[in-house]
């Protein structure tokens, strides 16, 4: 058994496998008791089991639905009241069954449920009960999807857009408070979420699948080095600071009295 210092509790959502369990594994190596909420029990108490045996670390599992709004409350309220909890991984999220015109609105409605309804009352909870403790961190899994809406599923790269944006609004908030935020966005990677939508990894190049682990390890990588958008494939940051620059030089003129001059729109002040 590996004993690490412990560093405070985090709550991992989507624990049960995947991103959400790598998460819990490398958290609980670095020293972090745990709170693992997901629905399958089985899953979460057998990781616990073998996380707490593996590194002395204290973990407690919760059994939730994050689409039920009353296991939803559940949860928020675990993450307002529990004075030692000091990071929310904010993972649970289902993927897309296919092409959005292929796809049933109903599960589409789930999606959003739980990519974005759940991720945002989580994250706002965390943002308000941290900011008032004057300490903590929130780190929000998006997807780079929500850069390039055109090449996948209109509802669930929204939802990651969604998160994106929410993360970014946030930060804007918190960051003099002693809030540490992070948005990651993932490429494609190797977890359970394809199956789970009926879809085969194996129809990508396998040069564009990352390993879970690898995903992981660089996203914390990111959030030790503070970054606030942490995309793991990206090699050079220099790519994301110059979008990020571009999308500055839109805001001056986003928002003004009149319509541009290049719509031939008399304005209504002029007439």
């Amino acid at each position: 058994m590996s004993v690490a210092v412990n560093k405070g509790t985090a709550l991992v959502t989507g624990a049960s496998s995947g991103i959400g369990a790598t998460y819990a594994d490398r958290l609980a190596q670095r020293g972090h008791n745990l709170v693992l909420v997901a629905r399958d029990e089985k899953r979460l108490r057998e990781l616990a089991a073998r996380l707490g045996a593996q590194y002395g670390v204290k973990i407690d599992v919760v059994r939730a639905d994050l689409t039920s709004k009353q296991d939803l409350r559940a949860v928020e309220k675990r993450l307002r009241e529990d004075d030692a909890i000091e990071l929310l991984v904010n993972n649970a999220g289902i993927g897309p069954k296919g092409p959005l015109l292929n796809d049933d609105s109903d599960y589409l409605d789930t999606m959003i449920d739980l990519n974005v309804v759940a991720v945002n009352r989580l994250a706002v909870a965390a943002a308000q009960t941290f900011a008032q403790r004057g300490r903590g961190a929130i780190i929000n899994i998006a997807s780079v999807v929500a850069l390039i809406p055109e090449r996948f599923n209109g509802t669930y790269s929204a939802s990651k857009a969604f998160v994106l944006n929410l993360t970014q609004a946030i930060n804007a908030e918190v960051a003099d408070k002693g809030v540490k935020v992070q948005a990651v966005l993932p490429g494609l990677t190797r977890t359970e979420i394809f199956e789970r939508a009926g879809v085969s990894s194996s129809r990508f190049d396998p040069s564009m699948v990352m390993d879970v682990t690898d995903m992981v390890d660089a996203a914390l990588a990111g959030f030790d080095q503070g970054e606030l958008i942490t995309v793991p494939s990206l090699p050079d940051a220099r790519n994301w600071q110059a979008f990020f620059e571009a999308r500055m030089v839109l805001a001056p003129n986003l928002s003004h009295d009149r319509p541009a001059e290049r719509y031939g729109v008399r304005p209504a002040a002029a007439v």
